[in-house]
């Protein structure tokens, strides 16, 4: 009966007690032939990684990995891919609250830094002249509703009477805005001041 040679896969010589192997990728290599597919590091007994049938070490499996754009260190996770870069998942975040924005929508303000929905209302949306808030789409909806008065924003719902408080619109009669001196008044509450005002 013959006795079954090893062979080297990396020499094609025979492995033996002066020149030992050891079993990698479900193969046999001599200890000195293992090595790094790209830098030829020797790699018996050391960590590596098998990359496309080949063995790499560390050092060149670390700079073969993609590098965030954020921080410029290699990738060896979960990546997010956004904005023309790729970056670790806790490194894609909001420039102004820092959270991160991995499944989160998102948006870039004119500088092309990225905000998540809620700070780009918070810090671009136009504000109602009335309460001062955001004028934001609501929720569920993708689109924000104002009014545009006196090269004013007002929510809709602010937009009303400021003496009698009754809701003002263009749209139905007798609920237009007739202003005095910035002020939001309805006809009945403008004649009114105007009366005060002409009595005086």
């Amino acid at each position: 009966m013959a006795v079954q040679e090893d062979i080297c896969v990396g020499c094609g010589k025979e492995i033996t007690g002066d020149q030992p192997g050891c079993n990698a990728m479900n193969q046999i290599f001599h200890v000195d032939c293992f090595k790094c597919g790209q830098c030829s590091k020797t790699l018996a007994g050391a960590s590596f990684y098998n990359i496309d049938d080949k063995p790499t070490c560390e050092s060149c499996y670390q700079n073969s990995l993609e590098k965030c754009t954020a921080c410029s260190r290699p990738i060896s996770d979960k990546l997010l891919r956004a904005c023309g870069g790729v970056y670790h998942v806790n490194c894609f975040v909001c420039y102004s609250c820092k959270k991160s924005l991995d499944g989160i929508p998102f948006t870039l303000d004119k500088d092309n830094n990225v905000h998540c929905v809620p700070c780009f209302h918070d810090k671009f949306a136009p504000r109602c002249a009335m309460c001062s808030k955001p004028i934001v789409p609501q929720d569920g909806e993708k689109e924000s509703v104002r009014v545009v008065a006196m090269d004013k924003s007002f929510h809709v719902d602010c937009y009303k009477c400021e003496d009698c408080g009754m809701q003002l619109s263009s749209k139905l009669e007798g609920q237009g805005c007739y202003p005095i001196d910035n002020h939001l008044l309805c006809k009945t509450c403008n004649g009114n001041r105007l009366r005060v005002v002409n009595s005086a």
